[in-house]
């Protein structure tokens, strides 16, 4: 039997990188396979109010860079739900100079903020809030950032390292960012690649002592991989329904952290081989537990194991995610409530989940306006008639597609 080609969209995080990178470099870029969804949309949207220009057609992108940022000295900039535009955005604006006002949705405005904040106030930006905490909204004021050296508090998101990194070669001077107890380090791997793509180098001296020089970004043509978040979906649905599935280009050359997932479906039992370009799940006849998994570097895909882990034959514990209870949702809290609903016991720490084998039974999902909720549930629906999402059209964020996809991809197995 041949495996079954799974459609999987562009990247976001390559395709918000590659977009503010693209708008800070000199002459016109294009991103050939952008992931079209919320995510992205919000985050052109918001480099366009900084005076980007991006042409959007379906498969391709077109990005004219100004060399320094943005073309405006003030402006608002509207965030929406893109956690990526808060976090890389504002060191762009402020490497540049201006004033610009910053704000999101609700939902936006609950996420943290206050490290980068510190970080660019260190680097001589003014910041002020408006609202009830650190965070969105905010003016940002600045008459260009200078360079220098700051300790970024990283022990939340590794977004804020990224966002002050790609600002880095804008600065007159060397910037040297210190970033103890990082977390989701494959994503800042991943913001250092697209950088030198576009010609400019981060030096790491020391683990955990970023620095980046002075520099100009070049333009590029730019291929976005799959994205292999999302690709953790259908992989996980071919080891939980026993089918073969490959999804093109997020091979052994791929650019993104979590493609390691494959590494724990390996772990559940499932059959994986992967070549430059290509890798390949099949699903076993009874997924394996019994173990724990760290998946601290790659924890936007610990909510597809932690949905389907009832159905294997032992617990499995997964640790390292602590920083996931400040995403889009409580990550943690998330999955447990809405396991437990379905009959799923669950324990859980501070920075940990544990998922004992169950029948899982019928139930409301509470997506909690949370796309990888809603996709990581899907998947354990192929094997568990009845659940019902009560926020389906959430995966738009970064899938709008996503419900035809797995219907294609496993039509019978609901």
């Amino acid at each position: 039997m041949s495996a079954i080609r799974a459609r999987v969209p562009g990247s976001k995080s390559l395709t918000n990188r590659a977009l503010a990178i693209a708008a800070m470099a000199d002459g016109v870029t294009e991103l050939d396979n952008p992931l079209v969804s919320d995510g992205t949309t919000a985050f052109a949207d918001a480099l366009v109010a900084l005076g980007a220009s991006v042409e959007r057609h379906a498969q391709r992108w077109t990005v004219t860079g100004s060399g320094a940022g943005t073309r405006l000295r003030s402006g608002r900039v509207w965030c929406e739900d893109a956690g990526t535009a808060a976090r890389f955005l504002p060191p762009m604006a402020a490497a540049a100079g201006g004033v610009f006002d910053f704000d999101g949705t609700d939902q936006l405005r609950a996420r943290p903020l206050h490290p980068l904040i510190d970080a660019l106030r260190a680097l001589g930006a003014t910041v002020e809030p408006s609202g009830d905490g650190e965070g969105l909204p905010f003016r940002l004021v600045s008459d260009g950032l200078t360079g220098g050296e700051v300790v970024l508090a990283s022990g939340t998101s590794s977004q804020y390292l990224s966002g002050l990194l790609m600002a880095g070669p804008l600065l007159s001077n060397p910037l040297t960012v210190v970033a103890p107890e990082l977390v989701s380090r494959p994503y800042v791997d991943m913001t250092i690649a697209v950088m030198a793509r576009f010609g400019a180098q981060v030096a790491e001296a020391i683990p955990g002592r970023f620095t980046v020089r002075p520099g100009r970004y070049t333009r590029t043509q730019f291929l976005v991989e799959p994205d292999a978040s999302t690709a953790s979906y259908v992989l996980a649905a071919a080891a939980v329904t026993g089918k073969e599935v490959s999804v093109d280009g997020l091979g052994s050359a791929s650019l993104q952290g979590d493609r390691r997932f494959v590494d724990v479906l390996s772990q559940l039992g499932a059959k994986v081989t992967a070549d430059r370009d290509r890798v390949t799940v099949r699903g076993p006849r009874q997924l394996r537990g019994g173990f724990a998994v760290d998946m601290g570097p790659i924890s936007d895909t610990f909510m597809t194991l932690a949905a389907i882990a009832p159905l294997a034959d032992a617990p499995i514990r997964i640790t390292g995610v602590g920083h996931a209870r400040l995403k889009e949702s409580d990550r943690i809290d998330a999955i447990a409530q809405n396991l437990v609903s379905c009959g799923v016991p669950v324990r859980t720490g501070a920075d940990w989940i544990e998922i004992s084998p169950a029948d899982p039974s019928a139930a409301l999902i509470r997506c909690r306006r949370d796309h990888r909720i809603a996709m990581s549930f899907s998947v354990l629906g192929l094997r568990v008639p009845g659940l019902v999402l009560d926020d389906p059209a959430c995966v738009s964020k970064t899938f709008p597609g996503f419900h035809d996809e797995l219907a294609r991809l496993f039509a019978g197995d609901r």
